[in-house]
């Protein structure tokens, strides 16, 4: 039987497995999510929401996990085209007329996204991290079929003054935020994924997605040390700095558990951007100065973040491999925002006390 649309999806399908689980609700600004899982992978869903975690009611939107199932046949899988600089293939689409499928090359989970259904399914329980990309994809659809823009930024408040943080990939902007988290009276909104819709100042929303840190990060900071044994401090300690500065060994981090309770606020209005334009090689001090985004499009693109294979439009639409964020909608989202350019070298302590100045901590 070929597949033409979401039903024929779903006759593959057996969702018997999550009727009458206990769903997990989360609640991310206005919006709201129910996801249904089953054990073991909905405890650990359930840990790593534990800031978005919400009661019963009403929701926006539905999200289905169904751990070890597969298409078979797979459909004809056409690959997305990634960004610039990003290389081997990720991503495979395959439209249906009311929906589409995105699957992951890399570990075979596979997605079906639709008008009313948000579907994961496959070895789920083996990737989660997969599994919580697609849970937050779905408040960044909603959003963005409301008029939000996508950055690809981080960003803490103090209820007064909101600063959000872009930069190229490995850039900084986790150390730099995590540093900044040092600061009291600082919370976390978000670190990858930034939501903003102009306003008086623009609104700022980010999503429950955990910052995912290398082993750099943690070895340099006394707070997150312990997230490591000693041993492995001492091996990384011994490793050389561009070496350290390379290695790709995830871990993510509980706001929460780290820096406390009520340290997480996912609405903001935002007031401040930093865009990290430094490098390790650098050997001028690091500093912080005003520019005018309209006039800096370099800048402008490390902000601007493509909504990816999952994103509908209002009008039912896919987005195409072809189609690329609007620089207009960005700039007239990001109107009133006061936006900084950081040069010169890499030094966190030269930024934590920027950063300081602009909380007054």
């Amino acid at each position: 039987m070929s597949l033409r649309t979401t039903q024929d999806v779903l006759d593959r399908l057996d969702t018997a497995p999550i009727k009458g689980a206990e769903p997990i609700f989360l609640q991310v600004g206005p919006l709201r999510a129910r996801l249904d899982c089953v054990d073991p992978l909905r405890t650990e869903l359930h840990a790593y929401f534990e800031d978005a975690l919400a009661g019963p009611g009403l929701v926006d939107t539905v999200i289905e996990v169904l751990d070890g199932q597969s298409l078979d046949p797979q459909p004809d899988w056409i690959d997305w085209a990634r960004e610039p600089g990003k290389t081997g293939r990720k991503d495979a689409i395959f439209d249906l007329r009311d929906g589409r499928l995105v699957h992951k090359v890399r570990t075979g989970v596979t997605f079906l996204q639709s008008a009313d259904r948000a579907i994961a399914f496959g070895p789920c329980a083996a990737h989660p991290n997969q599994v919580i990309n697609f849970v937050n994809t779905q408040f960044l659809n909603a959003c963005q079929r409301q008029g939000w823009e996508i950055c690809h930024a981080a960003a803490l408040t103090d209820g007064n003054r909101t600063l959000a943080i872009a930069g190229l990939s490995g850039g900084g902007k986790s150390t730099t935020v995590l540093r900044l988290m040092d600061l009291d009276g600082v919370a976390y909104v978000s670190n990858d994924r930034l939501l903003v819709r102009a306003g008086t100042p623009p609104d700022a929303l980010g999503i429950p997605k955990l910052p995912r840190i290398n082993p750099g990060t943690i070895l340099h900071n006394s707070r997150l040390a312990p997230m490591l044994d000693a041993d492995r401090r001492a091996d990384l300690a011994a490793m050389a700095p561009e070496d350290l500065w390379k290695l790709e060994d995830k871990h993510d981090l509980s706001i929460s558990r780290v820096y406390g309770e009520g340290r997480v606020q996912f609405e903001a209005a935002l007031t401040h951007f930093w865009v990290l334009n430094w490098s390790r090689d650098g050997t001028t001090p690091t500093e912080v100065r005003p520019v005018r985004l309209a006039e800096r499009p370099d800048l402008l693109s490390a902000i601007m973040k493509s909504p990816g294979p999952f994103y509908q439009k209002p009008n039912g639409a896919f987005l195409t491999d072809s189609e690329h964020p609007e620089p207009a909608g960005y700039l007239a989202a990001l109107e009133g925002v006061e936006v900084f350019e950081v040069t010169g070298r890499i030094d966190f302590e030269a930024v934590f006390d920027a950063g300081r100045a602009l909380f007054g901590g």
